[in-house]
């Protein structure tokens, strides 16, 4: 039924005229789109993957990193140099200008790492700012950064998700109900290459090309005129607007979707890799509780869910391109992710012995969490039906769901996590691993290894500690890694574009054909 849908979509998409279907190009708007909702247009207030792309243009970093050489690259800082350990200098670039025309200046700096490092500062993804103990002015064009402890991770932050926003800019900030002052109510304001004209919560974000972005940036000149991200829920939608020409732009298309799509030749498709993994998380540490009604809690359950399911026919068959099966927590590309782990084959039969001499001959009832790629969660389900383990499905939105992990309401999930596109073990590991609200396993050796990784400066000791941690984890299993994404990526034929393995599209380098 649904391959007749796409079909219909293209037979309906090739009658309609070509100015129709070169509508992107002709008023010169790029338009994409995603299923998911982006609530607040906030870098720091919004952790969806939607809005690290959106950051990425309508704010500048002190640093950008290269996407082919992963080298850190000057931006809003024109150097950089550790005093010690423990401390970070940069040098700030003189003649930028925000979107609102004030002058870019280290006082901007000082103001934004100094905001979003306090407790009440209400910054969602607290591993992103918590290494800041507190920045400060040095002289007119220095700033120097100091760390709570040694952490060389730090510049995979410094030009990952910290955005520079103007210093005056949070004393804007609006109340809420409860009268606290709510951060996530600021203008959209920054110094990149597109600014930010227009926000729909939960519908659509439209931009335009800053005329005035600063010479010498390593993003370029922005080339296309307009850009407009709106949420289309229904994934079939998506690829009906793409063929009919409405969008311009669309990705996470499922395997047989994109194959489907080259085929009709309407749309181009394109498959990269990706730093996302998907995983199963289970209530290891017994935050849902401790009684015999959590199952999680006896270790040959949590095997024989890793037994249970084939993760070599998922990749395969579900998710295609460049994806590949992940054994280790963490992306394989990432500094200190060893591969030197446990491994848990497909085995149904051991699988069905586990769970026997768990106390469950039978099997069991749970509920599975998720929020993304259905299809993927569904045969999980399927995998996991047949050794007796039978899931009930409870699908949501991300910010719905991530409550519920939070809230200790979410004991078997099935999720994913881009590591903010920085490749460390420590975007990912320490932010699930260390004791906080993602923290399924709660493990004292895991959290003591991690930490060391996280505050040495000899590369052999991080490796050394993050080898030990991953170790554990894989034998703890309570996060189960099933594979990394390979994304497929569908755009009108108009349009040049070329996704990098971050997954952060960079829309300020595409163009027009």
């Amino acid at each position: 039924m649904k391959n007749k849908l796409i079909l219909a979509a293209a037979v309906s998409a090739m009658a309609l005229t070509s100015q129709a279907a070169l509508a992107g190009k002709a008023d010169d708007t790029l338009n994409w789109s995603t299923t998911r909702e982006v609530d607040v247009a906030l870098p720091y207030y919004n952790n969806v993957r939607e809005m690290v792309i959106l950051a990425r243009h309508t704010w500048d970093n002190l640093l950008y990193r290269n996407t082919k050489t992963f080298e850190y690259e000057p931006a809003l800082a024109t150097s950089y140099k550790w005093v010690d350990s423990k401390t970070l200098e940069f040098k700030i670039r003189s003649g930028v200008k925000f979107h609102n025309g004030a002058d870019f200046s280290a006082d901007d700096v000082v103001a934004t790492y100094n905001h979003v490092s306090k407790p009440d500062s209400g910054v969602l993804t607290k591993q992103n700012v918590s290494w800041i103990d507190h920045a400060e002015k040095t002289g007119p064009d220095t700033v120097r950064v100091h760390l709570k402890k040694t952490f060389p991770a730090a510049l995979e932050f410094v030009a990952g998700p910290m955005a520079i926003f103007p210093k005056d800019i949070w004393s804007t900030a609006r109340k809420g109900a409860k009268g606290k002052l709510d951060y996530g109510t600021v203008d959209a304001i920054g110094t990149g290459p597109y600014i930010t004209t227009k926000i729909v919560s939960g519908d659509r974000i439209e931009m335009k090309k800053n005329p005035n972005y600063w010479k010498g940036s390593p993003k370029g000149q922005p080339s296309i005129g307009n850009i407009v991200f709106r949420t289309v829920a229904d994934p079939e939608s998506q690829i009906a607007e793409l063929l009919s020409g409405s969008l311009d732009w669309i990705w996470d298309v499922p395997k047989d979707k994109a194959d489907q799509l080259k085929l009709i030749g309407i749309a181009k498709v394109v498959s990269a890799p990706t730093m996302r993994v998907n995983y199963l998380a289970m209530d290891y540490a017994g935050r849902s509780g401790k009684g015999k009604s959590n199952p999680w809690l006896n270790p040959k359950v949590r095997e024989a869910v890793a037994h249970a399911i084939d993760r070599d026919s998922i990749v395969k068959n579900l998710v295609g391109g460049a994806a590949q099966v992940v054994h280790s927590n963490c992306y394989p590309s990432q500094f200190g992710c060893t591969q030197e782990v446990p491994k848990y084959k497909f085995d149904p039969a051991m699988s069905k012995k586990l769970l026997a001499e768990a106390g469950y001959p039978n099997g069991f009832s749970t509920d599975i969490f998720a929020y993304r790629q259905r299809p993927v969660t569904e045969a999980v389900m399927g995998y996991l039906a047949k050794v007796g383990i039978k899931t009930n499905l409870k699908y949501m939105q991300y910010k719905a769901l991530r409550g519920l992990v939070w809230e200790d309401k979410a004991p078997f999930h099935n999720m994913t996590w881009g590591s903010y596109s920085m490749n460390d073990v420590s975007a990912i590991a320490s932010h699930f691993f260390k004791g906080g609200r993602d923290d399924y396993c709660r493990d004292p050796e895991v959290i003591k290894a991690l930490e060391e990784g996280d505050t040495s400066t000899d590369t052999a000791k991080r490796k050394a500690a993050y080898k030990k941690a991953l170790n554990k984890l894989a034998k703890n299993l309570c996060w189960l890694p099933l594979f990394s994404y390979s994304k497929y990526y569908a755009f009108t034929h108009d349009l040049d574009f070329t996704p990098t393995a971050d997954e952060i599209p960079r829309f300020f380098t595409a163009k027009w054909k």
